[in-house]
């Protein structure tokens, strides 16, 4: 198979977009938290699918690493909150080893936001006002899935979804004890702002005990 080429029509269109951005106060800021909800608010605006879509990478036990996206469904000083399934293998992964980073990227706004740190598990009280407001084929989704372990076929899936609907007709359908949310805490989050000639503008804060430090870094 021949190398892939891409389009050059593209690469150009995506130059020009890169000419009209402005990094607006971006080297002003004194922490990462407001310069952020500034960032997700914008792509909420302008990006048509998922802007709360993350990329969630971890390390395995044996030091492997993986990634997957995942729907950032909160976020303020204390850190950034997304939920999965409890049993899965991102859940083993941070439960062995408690760091992570979060990427989030708006090609539309040609900014990416990447977020280091610790994690860990939210409380029940949380996690359970999250679940009460999934949609009601999400919540039983949650309970139907056994994330991340192999299947015979969808049919399978749609047997124990069908059961559970039986189950819970006319009620209110409980959070599964395995399922909840994780808080990563960061210790590092870069701003990156797409620039003419690959000259893109960078921001990196570092957290130093209660406060921030931050550098310019060269794209």
């Amino acid at each position: 198979m021949g190398t892939l080429r891409i389009d050059r029509y593209d690469a150009g269109h995506n130059e020009k977009s890169a000419r009209k951005r402005r990094n607006w106060g971006m080297f002003d800021r004194t922490e990462p938290f407001e310069l952020f909800a500034e960032w997700f608010a914008e792509a909420r605006r302008t990006e048509t699918v998922n802007p709360d879509a993350v990329c969630l990478a971890t390390v395995s036990p044996s030091g492997v690493p993986s990634a997957r996206m995942v729907l950032l469904k909160g976020f303020d000083v204390a850190g950034f909150v997304f939920y999965s399934n409890g049993e899965s293998a991102k859940a083993a992964d941070m439960s062995a080893n408690p760091a992570a980073a979060l990427c989030a990227y708006w090609k539309a706004l040609g900014r990416q936001v990447r977020i280091e740190g610790n994690v860990a598990p939210v409380s029940a009280a949380e996690a359970d006002a999250y679940f009460a407001t999934r949609a009601r084929g999400s919540q039983i989704g949650a309970w139907a899935s056994e994330q991340s372990r192999p299947v015979d076929s969808r049919a399978v899936l749609e047997t124990r979804v069908a059961e559970l609907e039986r189950k819970w007709a006319g009620q209110l359908v409980p959070r599964p004890p395995h399922w909840g949310g994780w808080r990563l805490v960061p210790q590092r989050i870069e701003f990156w702002l797409d620039r003419p000639d690959r000259m893109h503008d960078r921001l990196a804060f570092a957290r130093i005990g209660t406060g921030w430090t931050r550098q310019r870094l060269q794209p």
